[in-house]
């Protein structure tokens, strides 16, 4: 062995032994970390979606002679922070990528935070007129921004730090996030409804989740000041490969990684938003009102999404550990020819026509089918994208494309949805779901397996 050789052997080993320690150490911190934030996007996301289905179109919106097109003007403000989260993903991957993840993360749960508590402050129309809704929508804005920067940090906080042959696992810690945040939103909406009737909901109770959720992000705040740097990072920082414009390094050599990145995760968005927020006020809503009146009081449905949403944690989990032993790409397969499969049979379970007026059966089918098949191909997402980037440009990229994803295949789906299914009934939003998982099927057969790539490079 040359003397080279030997100094870049000791080099490499000096590099790998603080990512073993790093592992090996703080184990609890990575799954606190890389939890917390995920948890608290999709409670605060869910918060919103739950409000703009069920309060806002009375809080904000005038409309009071045609309710279909305020349900419909409501769920419009819904995207807003969708289409603000790419910008988000540019703005918090260029510092993640160039000062570290510690810190971007930091920051983006903080703007997250107080954009959402904000959101729990403001005044409705009766008292604000049109400058209500155009603060809500700068507050849905500013918390788009730092949700931009959440998942894929989070991300990268679980599988930078995870051993090479468990990063699905890992990275299922901040996917875990979704289940939780969903029960503990879902969970304080049922208890609210529990204890008011609807005109306290409408005065103060829809503001106490957002209010809330000032609590988990104090709490996600004192974790991860005290986490450390990852691994992968420092030695990108030690080998002096951080670059100075990550947008620009991604978009000049991994611009197909973004489009598969894109297509991969926007089924799930559309699924998830599919189950969450347009199958609550199908489910909940009259005819007249734009929903499919099958019977279902709001606190009823929301308690069978609790329950429901236990199954999407098992699958994340399941497939994950999968995932690690047959290889990313197989999971995503199946999941997306299930999805397919789903898409066409599912309307049968909301039809009124086919199943009756509150048919709780067939409501729980439904869910859990859709909540397992969520969990399949959501779960992976979190080893799989950053998979697909360099050390350098990971956050940036598989941030971009996570946000992407989020306009492609969330912003605009309960608004979508809920035109789709007034005009052409239930089998139509199948068809869009169906749309969706054909895409993501052919974005992974575009993809090479990525279980066994140097995640170091």
């Amino acid at each position: 062995m040359t003397a080279a050789e030997t100094e870049a052997e000791s080099a490499a080993a000096t590099l790998a032994r603080p990512a073993s320690r790093a592992a090996r150490s703080s184990v609890g911190t990575i799954i606190a970390a890389s939890m917390v934030g995920t948890t608290i996007e999709f409670y605060d996301f869910y918060a919103y979606g739950t409000a703009a289905a069920n309060y806002f179109p009375r809080v904000f919106f005038s409309d009071r002679t045609n309710p279909t097109v305020a349900l419909l003007l409501s769920l419009v403000t819904f995207a807003v922070a969708f289409l603000a989260r790419p910008v988000g993903s540019l703005i918090f991957g260029h510092f993640g990528d160039s000062i570290g993840r510690k810190a971007t993360l930091v920051v983006s749960l903080m703007t997250m935070g107080v954009a959402t508590f904000l959101i729990g402050c403001l005044p409705g129309y009766d008292m604000w007129g049109v400058w209500a809704v155009i603060m809500l929508c700068v507050c849905r804005f500013v918390q788009g921004i730092g949700l931009g920067g959440e998942w894929s940090g989070a991300a990268l906080v679980a599988t930078e730090n995870a051993p090479a042959d468990k990063r699905a696992l890992y990275g299922s810690f901040p996917e875990l996030g979704a289940p939780i945040g969903f029960f503990l939103c879902n969970g304080t909406y049922v208890v609210l409804e529990m204890f008011n009737d609807d005109a306290a909901m409408l005065a103060w109770g829809w503001r106490v989740p957002f209010l809330l959720s000032s609590l988990l992000v104090v709490v996600g705040l004192l974790v991860r000041v005290h986490m450390e740097e990852t691994p992968a990072f420092r030695a990108a920082q030690q080998s002096q490969r951080v670059v100075k414009a990550p947008a620009v390094e991604v978009f000049r050599t991994s611009w197909r990684q973004v489009l598969q990145a894109t297509f991969l995760v926007a089924v799930t968005y559309t699924l998830f938003y599919t189950l969450a927020t347009w199958s609550l006020a199908w489910a909940t809503k009259t005819e007249a009102q734009g929903g499919g009146g099958l019977g279902f009081s709001t606190q009823e449905y929301m308690t069978m999404l609790m329950a429901s949403v236990c199954v999407f944690a098992v699958f994340i989990v399941l497939s994950c550990v999968f995932a690690d032993r047959l290889g990313r790409r197989r999971v995503i397969i199946g999941s997306s020819v299930a999805l397919v499969v789903f898409a066409a049979v599912f309307p049968l379970l909301m039809n009124k026509a086919v199943v009756g007026v509150h048919n709780t059966a067939a409501a729980m089918l439904f869910l859990c089918l859709g909540f397992a098949l969520m969990g399949i191909a959501f779960g992976p997402i979190g080893a799989l994208l950053p998979e697909l980037f360099s050390v350098n440009v990971r956050y940036t990229g598989s941030g971009i494309g996570y946000n992407l994803a989020a306009i492609v295949g969330a912003a605009f789906v309960p608004s979508v949805a809920t035109w789709l299914s007034s005009h052409w009934g239930v089998g139509s939003v199948g068809l869009y779901l169906g749309v969706m998982a054909l895409g993501c099927l052919a974005a992974i057969l575009t993809c090479h397996e990525t279980k066994d790539v140097d995640y170091m490079r």
